[in-house]
């Protein structure tokens, strides 16, 4: 599946630029808001920090027009760390 993937990103490239960079940022953004409605600790600031991290590399390699397959392995990496912290810091809300 994840060949299968990959090989319809690298053809669609410029198409789905648009749309990662989207999907990434809404779901970080929504990270983010749930990791900032909890108490402040330092789990709070490591978890909104790992948030940014991962949001900023994604983005950062689209622009700097790394290989295909390094951005898709991140954006799969960003929506997954996302993900998580999003079920997370959904279920002690």
């Amino acid at each position: 599946m994840y060949s299968r993937l990959l090989k319809d990103f690298k053809e669609m490239y410029m198409a789905y630029i648009p749309l990662m960079i989207i999907l990434s940022s809404c779901l970080g953004s929504v990270a983010a808001m749930y990791v900032l409605m909890q108490d402040r600790s330092v789990a709070q600031v490591i978890q909104l920090s790992l948030c940014v991290i991962i949001c900023m590399a994604f983005n950062a390699s689209i622009l700097a027009q790394m290989k295909p397959k390094l951005i898709f392995n991140l954006l799969i990496f960003s929506l997954l760390i996302n993900s998580v912290l999003v079920l997370l810091n959904f279920t002690f809300l």
